[in-house]
């Protein structure tokens, strides 16, 4: 494995970041629920994430900012857009699996 300097890993790991995001933006028929299920995260953990590091570097950002930077859009509007009802099925396995910190 070649060496890379610290910057480099946080250019690189930047820019894999930026890449989920839009991969996650373009699939909007993946519901966070799904996500979870499969998973264990969701694009509000991956805001989440953001917002701690954020606050840990000293930034402060409030949820919907940060959710709104994950989703490219206010959440509200998101959910308006391309938030479906979860089975029952689903509920289950999400109550079944579920994070403590959910």
């Amino acid at each position: 494995m070649p060496e890379l300097t610290e910057e480099q890993k946080r250019d690189f790991e930047a820019a894999a970041f930026r890449r989920l995001v839009a991969h996650l933006r373009e699939r909007t028929d993946v519901q966070n629920i799904d996500l979870m299920n499969l998973a264990g995260f969701c694009r509000n953990c991956l805001s989440n994430w953001y917002r701690e590091a954020a606050e840990a570097a000293g930034a402060s950002l409030s949820k919907d900012e940060s959710r709104e930077i994950v989703y490219g859009m206010p959440y509200a509007d998101w959910q308006a857009l391309h938030q479906t009802e979860a089975s029952d099925t689903k509920k289950a396995a999400f109550e079944a699996s579920r994070p403590k910190d959910h």
